[in-house]
């Protein structure tokens, strides 16, 4: 499904332009078009590129998934690799999803394969920053873009924290044997976050650095505002690693803990269990000259004997916490 807006400072004025039409607008150099392709099929995506006058490998690499974040500066145009995330609200599931972003001179084209909640919103963001910088309207828009991608991820960075504070509960208070596979599983998503986020670092960086045909320094002072946004969250995904690092430490600690305290209980159990079966030894010998062996009580005092031998070594046991 394509989208086409025609703005004009910030405001829509027509959303039934044709994509036969998109050159001749671009052409005029006084509006900026806005096409935003959801799953474009083979045919709209060469027609796309014939009338936005892409390159060929600009096109190749908005089209392949799990590009490598990065931006790429064209004669006339930027590309712009970047990636959305959402986090399902059921198993907590962490899913990034590609977005390509192509912005030249009058018009921005966006390529992407999953629908995207955060660019409802970008219309609005678009209006309100426009007055700052009106004489960079390729600029507002893709700054909107990239700033809604980036506050996407700040929901999960928190649904991040409340998980790592339910399993550090699940390890110091209750000791769930479940938790092990919890702190690996929020590594790996944490790693794959990262994977992301940090080439995307490099992308803000170069876009607030560098002098193109789509904006200049003026207008690239607004994604520092971004990229202070973006290291927030690789502070955060920093910062629980290490508190997942720490869990899965005092896991193991209070683990190999609990296995010391079971091998003292067994160690205990068996020394008990060796003097009862010593005594047991000793008066099943049947020598035929044992001076209990003929005693009426003698059954009875083996037992007893084993009794008292068991309640002596169970309280000395007790009282250096081998129970």
């Amino acid at each position: 499904m394509i989208t086409i807006k025609l703005h004009t400072d910030g405001d829509v004025v027509n959303q039934a332009l044709p994509l036969t039409e998109i050159s001749e607008v671009i052409a005029k150099g006084d509006q900026l078009v806005w096409v935003d392709a959801y799953q474009p099929t083979t045919d709209e995506i060469a027609l796309l590129q014939e009338e936005f006058s892409l390159h060929p490998l600009a096109i190749e690499d908005a089209v392949i998934r799990h590009e490598r974040p990065k931006v790429e500066q064209f004669d006339d145009f930027l590309l712009i690799i970047f990636y959305a995330m959402e986090c399902d609200p059921i198993d907590h599931a962490i899913s990034v999803h590609q977005v390509s972003i192509f912005a030249g001179r009058g018009y921005v084209l966006t390529l992407h394969n999953a629908t995207l909640p955060e660019f409802d919103a970008i219309e609005q963001r678009w209006v309100t920053h426009r007055e700052q910088i009106r004489a960079h309207l390729p600029a507002v828009l893709v700054y909107s873009l990239l700033d809604a991608l980036v506050d996407g991820y700040l929901p999960i960075i928190d649904d991040l924290s409340d998980r790592i504070d339910d399993i550090e509960d699940s390890v110091f208070e209750r000791f769930d044997t479940e938790a092990l596979q919890h702190i690996f599983g929020l590594k790996r998503d944490l790693l794959t976050m990262r994977k992301v986020l940090t080439p995307e670092r490099d992308v803000l960086n170069l876009l607030m650095r560098r002098d193109t045909p789509v904006y200049n320094d003026e207008a690239a002072r607004y994604f520092q505002d971004i990229y202070d946004h973006l290291l927030r969250v690789l502070d955060s995904i920093d910062t629980f690693r290490d508190l997942l690092s720490s869990a899965l430490e005092s896991y193991l600690s209070v683990q190999s803990n609990r296995m010391n305290q079971v091998m003292k209980t067994l160690t205990a159990s068996s020394i008990i269990l060796m003097m009862m079966s010593l005594i047991a030894g000793i008066y099943g010998m049947n020598f035929l000259h044992m001076p209990e062996l003929q005693w009426h009580y003698g059954y009875f005092m083996s037992l007893g004997l084993m009794g008292m031998v068991a309640l002596v070594l169970g309280l000395v046991f007790k009282k250096r916490d081998w129970f």
